[in-house]
């Protein structure tokens, strides 16, 4: 009935606004369950909050005293399935957390330890414990002042490589993706939604959808205004957070969370192999998300705060690159920002026949995205009438095809089989299992083209392109990977460049 009334329209079950982690898992999710989707994302995937994060799968453990035990739980078991879906983006971390007596009692934060060992079924990850910082190596970057720690897991992850696996999978499954494409308007008609989206170059088209899922983050409440023409009751609340990074401030694989006289906490990662981020901050914003940016009293608290902390000193002039970006989270009318919830919401509305289904998303972590797709389809699948059970928890990303999710073998067997490989390990990190995709049939550095530098090839670079929806160079340089930091300013002027020929 519906193809017979919107003839000449494409028509898909579900369609999905915004490309960061939470549309990019919906579509994934509703993809493999049978539906026909269509995710729309006006800038890049992962352009965004979603490329902006602290870059981190964690449970939350100042969550706790909010007493966000239901979020913290959920946050601590999609941990452990993340590292099995994505082996490759997503790899453990040791935390040190220096005791600060006059901040939180170690009483405190060894209940809390426990709790935050205990609450997800940990598996995977070794169980927290304390140090003496003056005998211990993880105290050596420390302050003299600071005589003891605690050490506990959580998990790193490449936050905009992890959108854009999920986008692939959708793709691959059977989903259409397009980026650089804003939805103008969309509208309900004969129990379905007429939807008008525009290109970059301003062409349009129309299609139709079953269902429309608003996961437009810091946009949500303005797509709900201006494209669909309704309200709701719920909005979000935007939060800017803001990071640094410097030079490399301790060896060591582990990361430092530090406490802050403001109850804040900082957290200091180390990053790209010669570097250590610094984040992150919490501010209301209430400006274009787009053009977020971090301020200069940030910059200067961020420094302070790790000053305080370690024996090498930090000031502004150290900052090599900076990002801020702006979380939607879910407004709960807390009056100090960094206490606002970082559990989600949805908001669904029906037509007045009970049919085509909005659902809004409001807040969210990156952790938690794959429950939230679920939780989202939960709530969809009703109104549709058709879709199958959910399937991701058991169901690795592209690229997580690894043994065992064992990646250090994954990366001894790569290098074994392709001992001439430029840069393995950030190869293997980027893309796990798929980089045989992209090796492809060459046997030799030099069948994969000019080598702009740090090992990235013109057969990355292809593939980025055609596999990746990459269209520009801040796409490849500061999302797909953060070689903008790696590489000089003749390599970034030879990628902008092959990018212009390429048209």
């Amino acid at each position: 009935m519906l193809r017979g009334f919107f003839a000449g329209q494409s028509l898909y079950d579900l369609l999905v606004i915004g490309g960061g982690i939470n549309g990019a898992g919906i579509v994934r999710d509703a993809q493999g369950r049978g539906l026909r989707t269509l995710l729309v994302e006006a800038s890049d995937l992962a352009s965004a909050t979603s490329s902006s994060s602290s870059k981190l799968i964690h449970g939350g453990l100042r969550y706790l005293e909010q007493y966000e035990f239901r979020l913290v739980r959920e946050a601590l078991i999609e941990r452990e399935v993340l590292l099995r879906m994505a082996p490759h983006l997503v790899k453990p971390l040791s935390f040190v957390l220096p005791h600060r007596p006059h901040l939180r009692p170690a009483w405190m934060i060894r209940l809390g330890l426990f709790l935050y060992d205990h609450l997800g079924g940990r598996e995977k990850l070794p169980g927290s414990y304390a140090i003496d910082t003056k005998t211990h190596p993880f105290g050596a970057p420390l302050s003299s002042t600071i005589s003891r720690a605690f050490v506990y897991a959580d998990c790193w992850v490449d936050d905009a490589r992890l959108v854009v696996a999920n986008a692939r999978d959708a793709a691959d499954r059977g989903a259409e993706v397009r980026t650089r494409t804003r939805c103008t308007e969309a509208k309900r008609e004969s129990g379905a939604w007429r939807v008008r989206l525009a290109d970059e170059a301003g062409a349009t088209n129309e299609v139709t959808a079953r269902a429309v899922v608003n996961a437009a983050g810091p946009w949500v409440n303005e797509v709900l205004g201006s494209v669909v023409r309704t309200n709701s009751p719920k909005h979000v609340r935007l939060i800017k957070g803001s990071h640094i990074v410097v030079p490399k401030l301790h060896d060591g694989p582990q990361a430092y969370i530090l406490q802050n006289e403001d109850r804040r906490i900082v957290f200091v990662l180390p990053y790209e192999d010669r570097f250590s981020l610094i984040g992150t901050t919490d501010e209301p914003f209430d400006g274009d998300p787009a053009k977020v940016a971090i301020s200069s009293a940030e910059t200067a608290y961020l420094c302070d705060v790790v000053t305080r902390h370690f024996r090498t000193r930090v000031s502004p002039e150290d900052v090599i690159w900076s990002y801020a970006g702006v979380r939607p989270l879910h407004d709960d009318a807390e009056a100090v920002a960094s206490q606002v919830t970082r559990d989600y919401a949805f908001d669904l509305d029906l037509d007045a026949s009970g049919g085509a289904p909005l659902l809004s998303i409001f807040g969210g972590k990156i952790t938690t995205f794959r429950k939230l797709a679920e939780h989202a389809l939960d709530k969809l699948l009703p109104h549709l009438r058709r879709g199958e059970r959910a399937w991701t928890k058991d169901a690795a990303l592209p690229g997580g095809a690894i043994a065992n999710a064992d990646f250090d073998a994954f990366l001894a067997e790569l290098t074994r089989r392709h001992p001439w490989l430029p840069e393995p390990h950030r190869l293997a990190r980027a893309y796990g299992s798929e980089v045989e995709r992209l090796i492809g049939d060459a046997k030799t550095a030099t069948d994969l083209g000019h080598d702009f530098g740090h090992g990235f090839t013109e057969r990355e670079l292809e593939y980025l392109v055609t596999r990746e929806w990459a269209r520009m160079p801040e796409d490849v340089l500061w999302r797909r990977s953060k070689l903008g930091l790696h590489l000089d300013a003749k390599a970034k002027v030879a990628i902008a460049d092959w990018f212009s020929r390429r048209g």
